[in-house]
C-alpha cells in the first residue's frame, strides 16, 4: 500500500511537515492524539501505556517503538470515530502507519505495526480465552477488521514474517488502556528511535 496525503482531506500541511523524527513526534501531540483511543485512555496515553509495557518485558528497542508506533496510522489518517457512533469501516490504520513508518525504521519496526490487527484476528482465532478479554472498542473495531481469522488465514499468517513479534505487540496494546497511569513520557524514547533511524 502506498500512503497518499491526498486520501485524507485536509492532512496535506500535516503530512509535508512530518519530514524527520522530531517531527514525527510532534504527531503525538496534536489534536488526534489527544483524543480517546478507547473508554479510558487517549491515543497518546494509549502509545506511551504500550512502550511502557514493552520495556517492562525487556523488550529490545525495535519492538518498544514498534508498541510506541502502532497506531500512527491513526494520527495520519485522523480516522476516528467516537465511540458513541457506528464503525462501518476499516481504515486499515495498521496498514497506513507502518508504510508512513516506512521513512524512518526498517522492517522489524514496521512489520509489527503492519500487522497488529491482523494478530488480533490471530488470537481471537487460536486462543479460546483471547477474544473475552478485549476491550468494548477492540471488540467493535474486530466486526469492521475481518472477524477471527479462519484456518487458512491462521496458517498464511504464521508464515510472515515478523508475526512472533506482532503477536507480543498485540499483546502489549490490549493491556495499554488504563485510566490515569503515570508511564514515562514521549521524550523518554527520543534516544531509542534515534537508534533505530536508517
Amino acid at each position: 500500500m502506498t500512503f497518499s496525503a491526498s486520501r485524507f482531506p485536509g492532512s496535506d500541511s500535516q503530512w509535508a511537515a512530518v519530514s524527520d523524527l522530531a517531527a514525527l513526534l510532534t504527531l503525538y501531540a496534536s489534536p488526534p492524539a489527544n483524543r480517546m483511543y478507547d473508554e479510558d485512555v487517549t491515543e497518546v496515553e494509549h502509545a506511551l501505556q504500550a512502550a511502557a509495557l514493552a520495556q517492562a518485558d525487556d523488550a529490545p528497542d525495535h519492538l518498544v517503538a514498534a508498541a510506541l508506533l502502532h497506531d500512527v496510522g491513526h494520527l495520519v489518517s485522523d480516522d476516528n470515530v467516537s465511540l458513541e457512533e457506528d464503525l462501518t469501516d476499516d481504515f486499515h490504520h495498521e496498514r497506513i502507519g507502518a508504510q508512513f513508518l516506512t521513512r524512518w525504521f526498517g522492517p522489524e519496526v514496521t512489520a509489527p505495526v503492519a500487522l497488529h490487527v491482523p494478530a488480533k484476528r490471530f488470537l481471537c482465532a487460536v486462543e479460546a480465552s483471547y477474544l473475552d478479554g478485549l476491550s468494548a472498542s477492540s471488540l467493535r473495531s474486530l466486526h469492521v477488521q475481518g472477524g477471527p481469522m479462519s484456518a487458512t488465514e491462521v496458517e498464511a499468517f504464521e508464515r510472515r514474517p515478523y508475526h512472533r513479534e506482532a503477536v507480543i505487540v498485540r499483546r502489549w496494546d490490549d493491556r495499554a488502556k488504563v485510566g490515569g497511569l503515570a508511564v514515562p513520557s514521549l521524550d523518554d524514547y527520543r534516544t531509542i528511535l534515534g537508534r533505530l533511524v536508517l
